[in-house]
């Protein structure tokens, strides 16, 4: 059985990020989400850790697994029995990024990563675009999953 995790902060998930996750979904026998970060730290993001894997849980498919972790990707790989990441490459920038932390990953624990292009339709959105989006009372809709929107609306209320 072929594990792969697709980690990541997904503060919030995004549409694109669902296509990502549907996709690998398909590639591999047993697929995680796994949100990334320091759950003692509350003021992190716009969500807490607990709210984004919440999120998460209520948009994806229920064949997908969603966890959270706050150390070494590499130690919940091992101990999980994880062979293969997934991240999703909006542009050559996002390679640039990915590249060495893929590198070092297999170097540390063997653990290979699997880079998905996102779909055109999605390549412009980011996280960090919606939200701030939001906070200016902006229309997120068709960016996020319906609850995810609904629930940074809300926040940016607060």
């Amino acid at each position: 059985m072929t594990k792969a995790v697709c980690p990541g902060s997904f503060d919030p998930v995004t549409n694109g990020h669902l296509d990502i996750f549907n996709r690998a979904a398909e590639l591999f026998d047993d697929l995680t989400v796994l949100v990334t970060g320091n759950p003692s730290k509350k003021t992190s993001g716009l969500f807490s850790i607990e709210e984004r894997v919440e999120l998460i849980r209520e948009v994806v498919d229920p064949s997908i697994k969603v966890d959270w972790w706050g150390g070494l990707l590499v130690d919940y790989t091992t101990a999980h029995g994880v062979s293969t990441l997934v991240k999703g490459l909006r542009s050559s920038l996002d390679y640039e990024y990915e590249l060495p932390m893929a590198q070092i990953n297999r170097r540390l624990s063997g653990v290979d990563t699997v880079f998905l292009l996102t779909d055109e339709k999605f390549g412009y959105i980011s996280s960090s675009l919606c939200k701030e989006v939001a906070s200016y009372g902006g229309d997120v809709s068709g960016l996020l999953p319906d609850p995810v929107a609904k629930a940074v609306v809300e926040r940016y209320k607060k």
